[in-house]
């Protein structure tokens, strides 16, 4: 049996990201930029205005100086003749300087007359000049591999007209369940039969990763059925199966796999919910055999597949936020695993609260609904008083928003 922090170690030692892929800019958002993407040219391409007014050389700028008003620049335009000594330009925000300007006045700090205007202050020089290059320079590592691109980037990446994005490819996800009381979706189920809610589970739990989900259904209870479906999970980048882990009479997942090839990594976890779960690869292809308790199933995606897809796909830090946080009330758990807390917590006074959310069985889905972290609790350990401090893994973002 392997403890929780062997495990995961050992997970993430036999995964790797499968490939890269050039995809359109905007289907490049929320994927891992898989090279450094190295600016083409300047950013800003030209020294610009940052503002509405007028374009001038600050050294003729001692305040109520009248200049000569000789040209407009709007946006977009090249800039013409330099420009000459008492003069000034009419300027647009983004407008290129124009030869002979250094710095920009603001239109509300002037009074304009027909074809002159009078500067009201003095001007420094260089004032509401974006100068080439002082964003980006060309040459320079504008983004670097292993960003998640998002809105920033994309921004980025169009201003340099990068229209193909190289990405980290998204892992092909297998997911089979096992049973014979198992029915499909939309099956009204007769008296003993359940649905097959756990592969849902865990397709969406896939999909929020990031990676693809491929439902492959039911094996039934028979060799001949394990062979069939887990054979053609194989085919994927990876393969999950829920429940048959176990050592029942009809548990075949771990005697078929051995049949197919797979080497079995780990075997059973030191963790509650979860104990029963299993570990293998079959040459670059990682197999989680996950237990068959709804809860079971999603904290053990959760603790360590889900940063193993995320290694894949590219994600340096692959693992939930892990905070500190304190007990609301008291708690007790049988010594011997680490236990995984199913909690709601608040944040109170600038500490995180936590609060069991409800039963612990692995059958009870509820629960999972009102949690937003997990609170890790030591094997070694069997009582814990409100107030104590653990650590605790946080599942969401809510922590972070505000009504």
């Amino acid at each position: 049996m392997s403890t929780y922090e062997e495990a995961r170690a050992t997970i993430l030692s036999k995964v790797a990201p499968i490939g890269v892929e050039r995809v359109p800019l905007m289907d490049a958002v929320g994927r891992i930029l898989a090279a450094d993407f190295t600016a083409p040219w300047d950013i800003p391409a030209w020294d610009n205005s940052a503002m509405d007014g007028f374009a001038v050389r600050a050294e003729e700028c001692a305040p109520g100086t009248t200049l000569k008003v000789t040209s407009f620049l709007p946006a977009g335009v090249t800039p013409g003749a330099p420009l000459e000594n008492g003069c000034a330009a009419r300027i647009m925000t983004g407008a290129p300087i124009p030869p002979g300007a250094d710095s920009v006045v603001p239109h509300e700090e002037t009074h304009s007359g027909e074809g002159v205007v009078t500067l009201l202050r003095g001007c420094v020089k260089g004032a509401n000049v974006r100068v080439r290059g002082e964003d980006v320079a060309a040459g320079s590592n504008a983004i670097t591999a292993g960003t998640v691109i998002g809105p920033p980037q994309v921004s980025l990446l169009a201003s340099f007209s990068a229209a193909m994005v190289p990405v980290y490819r998204r892992p092909r996800v297998a997911i089979i369940s096992t049973g014979d009381e198992l029915v499909e979706l939309g099956t009204q189920p007769a008296y003993g039969q359940i649905i097959n809610s756990n592969i849902l589970a865990v397709a969406a739990a896939v999909r929020l990763c990031g990676a693809e989900p491929l439902l492959l259904g039911i094996a039934r209870d028979t060799m001949e059925s394990h062979l069939d479906l887990l054979a053609e999970g194989l085919k994927a980048d990876v393969l999950i199966t829920s429940a048959g882990v176990s050592a029942g009479d009809r548990d075949l997942v771990r005697s078929a796999l051995k049949k197919l090839g797979v080497v079995e990594e780990i075997w059973k976890v030191g963790v509650k919910p979860g104990g029963p779960m299993a570990f293998g690869t079959k040459e670059a292809v990682p197999v989680f055999s996950l237990p068959g308790n709804p809860v079971a199933t999603m904290i053990t995606f959760e603790e360590f597949v889900r940063p193993a897809l995320l290694k894949m796909l590219g994600h340096g830090k692959p693992f939930r936020r892990r905070v500190k946080g304190f007990l609301s009330e008291p708690v007790r758990m049988k010594p011997g695993t680490l236990h995984f807390l199913r909690v709601a917590v608040t944040v109170e006074n600038g500490r995180y609260l936590a609060t069991t959310a409800g039963s612990q069985k692995s059958g009870t889905i509820k629960t999972m609904l009102r949690c937003n972290a997990l609170a890790l609790l030591p094997a070694e350990r069997t009582d814990f008083t409100a107030g104590e401090e653990v650590d605790l893994h946080l599942l969401d973002n809510s922590l972070d928003m505000e009504s």
